[in-house]
């Protein structure tokens, strides 16, 4: 089932006051990212087209508190369907009204999205460091 525009659109709008968000089509649904941080999909997983926000271990308790759902997908491995989930829950139900409701889960997002991006070493650095590496290598054995 794949999610509509309009609603991916709307998310975008919803989840602005943290910064410009942007909507890309991925496995028939979209990713919603600031910065180029993945903060949102918009993603039906039998229920119509939902919003679903990035979560850590920091965020989720509070998700869970307001009656969100996890995102899970299922998957076929050697002909047996296992379920699987993300960091992302679904957004509550009254921040889906306004951007007012939503700001305090769209940082939540954000703060998940920018732990998961600060733990990981970017990776121009990684092949920047690799070839100096490299050379260093190669000067020492001369």
């Amino acid at each position: 089932m794949s999610s509509s525009t309009d609603f991916a659109n709307y998310c975008c709008e919803l989840l602005s006051s943290v910064g410009t968000c942007k909507s890309r089509k991925m496995f028939g649904g979209f990713g919603i990212s600031v910065d180029s941080m993945n903060i949102g999909l918009v993603a039906n997983t039998g229920n119509g087209d939902q919003l679903w926000l990035k979560t850590n271990a920091n965020s989720e308790h509070d998700f869970i508190k307001a009656g969100c759902q996890p995102f899970v997908y299922s998957t076929v491995k050697d002909g047996v369907r296992s379920a699987k989930s993300l960091h992302y829950f679904s957004a509550p139900e009254a921040a889906m009204e306004s951007i007012d409701e939503m700001r305090d889960w769209a940082f939540k997002a954000l703060d998940a999205a920018l732990a998961f991006h600060a733990s990981k070493k970017p990776q121009k650095l990684k092949k920047s460091l690799k070839s100096a590496d490299l050379v260093k290598n190669t000067k020492a054995k001369r």
